[in-house]
């Protein structure tokens, strides 16, 4: 059976865990729908977990967190040179999010806050072309999120974007490894939840918000990206 060692960089509140699940829990829902015999890890290294040796990990997902990549926490170093590691080594690896922003800056990209503000919401994403992962032209994703990958790192390649977020879906050098700035793994209930956090702080404005909201009556497409990723991190090696 494939086993995925899930990379939990965030912790969800504990009323709204009740609600949706923990991080963790959500791309276990995720890519459980789309291969019910992928077995899981769970690292939280937020919490003082050691990360594993890479030598003996099947795949790896890093997941979503409300901090910054640049944030000075002692654990984000040891993160990214486990992220070069896994690279180097082609272990099947997919960020999301902060895991999307994280593996970028680990392999020399540059992340940092966006000047045109809070993503949130359902997002539309155009699909590059013969990509060999994600079918179709566009995809409909929930969003959450300031920062944004600027620049990218050598040997990636753009394969989702929007007028917002340049640099949505990055596939890398060698194949083996992906990211995705949106979230896959969201239900609409927390993507709600995302939303009324993000104003809660002050940080994303009335009008933003409320687009936010009424966006999401519209459907998601959680399956197509999540049949991907769970298709790229259980090939063979």
């Amino acid at each position: 059976m494939p086993r995925v060692t899930i990379i939990e960089t965030g912790l969800v509140s504990p009323k709204n865990r009740e609600l949706h699940g923990s991080y963790p829990q959500m791309f276990e829902q995720m890519i459980g729908a789309a291969d019910a015999t992928v077995t899981f890890d769970t690292v939280g290294i937020t919490a003082g977990e050691p990360l594993p040796d890479v030598e003996g990990l099947e795949a790896i997902l890093i997941t979503g967190s409300p901090v910054g990549v640049y944030d000075p926490f002692d654990w984000i170093a040891p993160l990214e040179d486990f992220v070069r590691t896994a690279h180097d080594r082609q272990v099947p690896m997919v960020g999301v999010c902060f895991g999307h922003q994280l593996i970028a800056q680990a392999l020399g990209g540059t992340v940092r806050k966006s000047d045109k503000g809070w993503g949130l919401g359902r997002h539309v994403y155009d699909v590059v072309p013969a990509n060999g992962l994600i079918d179709g032209t566009r995809i409909a994703l929930a969003a959450s999120h300031q920062d944004q990958v600027i620049t990218l790192p050598a040997g990636a390649r753009t394969i989702l974007s929007s007028d917002f977020t340049p640099h949505a879906g990055l596939l890398y050098a060698g194949g083996g490894t992906l990211s995705v700035q949106p979230h896959p793994e969201f239900s609409v209930g927390y993507a709600l939840a995302c939303c009324e956090m993000a104003h809660a702080k002050g940080h994303a404005p009335d009008s933003l918000v409320a687009a936010a909201k009424a966006s999401l009556a519209e459907p998601l497409e959680n399956a197509r990206l999540g049949s991907a990723i769970t298709r790229f991190l259980t090939r063979s090696r």
